[in-house]
């Protein structure tokens, strides 16, 4: 499927500042760049850089005096998800795990999966098939913990989301990645953009290893899985900030677009379970 996407955003600079940008989508075989655009006003230097791990391509931006700059990106992607069966998404032994895979086991910053472990195990540790479980922890989540803005920070963590059930897609996403991990499940942190998102914005949710495939879940269920279109994938939200400052810079606005350039859609919902198949 194609997608247009776009992000607009508008920064004060107060100082001279350094600003890091992750708003492009990661090329990728499930995924091409057909074209993109990246303008900045006023014209600033700009390297475009990809991570060492994970998947992440980012651009630093030299903003050289104090002003109002507004960045624009705008690019047409083309997915190709794979729909894989479910029964195929079993537990991967950790000796034959990939070592990219690996590292995606830990305790992290705001994935505490040590601090879960014994919650996870007494709630979906009786759950034989791998599959299934990952679902039964999305199900959970979504059902227990309420969607609303303005209850977490950016500090939040996936402890406290646990205690306080409230948050947004980010915390969703936290929480979903600590409990695999508490399993012995490898997952890791998504962010991209979200196609029938509304309001439009950066979407996050996480991928899990099942299988020897990474599968798409988003515990919120607000969007269909093959209406996203992945920007980057790390650790937790730590490494898929869309925006990193160094300096002095104030927040003022940001436009977040993402338009299906097809006449159809076949709406994949997140119940993937009902049809058996998953989108990885």
């Amino acid at each position: 499927m194609k997608f247009e996407i776009s992000a607009k955003i508008a920064y004060q600079a107060l100082a001279p500042s350094t600003l890091i940008l992750n708003i492009q989508p990661f090329q990728s075989e499930g995924q091409h760049i057909i074209e993109e655009k990246f303008t900045s006003g006023p014209d600033l230097k700009m390297k475009e850089c990809y991570a060492v791990g994970g998947e992440k391509r980012f651009s630093i931006i030299e903003i050289p005096e104090p002003g109002n700059i507004t960045l624009n990106y705008k690019a047409i992607v083309e997915t190709r998800i794979q729909i894989v069966p479910s029964r195929q998404l079993e537990d991967v032994p950790i000796a034959e795990m990939t070592v990219e895979a690996l590292s995606y086991l830990n305790p992290s910053r705001y994935c505490q999966s040590d601090k879960l472990y014994k919650f996870a195990y007494n709630k979906f540790g009786n759950i034989e098939h791998a599959f299934e479980k990952v679902m039964a922890i999305r199900d959970w989540i979504n059902k227990n913990v309420e969607y609303s803005g303005g209850y977490t920070t950016p500090q939040t963590s996936a402890y406290d989301t646990i205690t306080q059930q409230i948050g947004v897609c980010r915390d969703f996403a936290h929480l979903g990645i600590a409990l695999c991990r508490a399993l012995t499940i490898p997952a890791r942190y998504f962010t991209g953009y979200a196609y029938q998102l509304n309001p439009q914005d950066f979407h996050a949710c996480f991928e899990a290893y099942l299988g020897g495939y990474w599968v798409i879940i988003d515990a919120t269920k607000l969007v269909p899985i093959n209406g996203l279109v992945k920007i980057a994938t790390g650790l937790d939200a730590t490494d898929n900030a869309f925006a990193s400052i160094f300096g002095n810079l104030q927040f003022q606005q940001m436009e977040i677009s993402t338009t299906l350039l097809e006449n159809e859609f076949q709406y994949a919902d997140s119940n993937t379970t009902l049809q058996g198949y998953s989108y990885v």
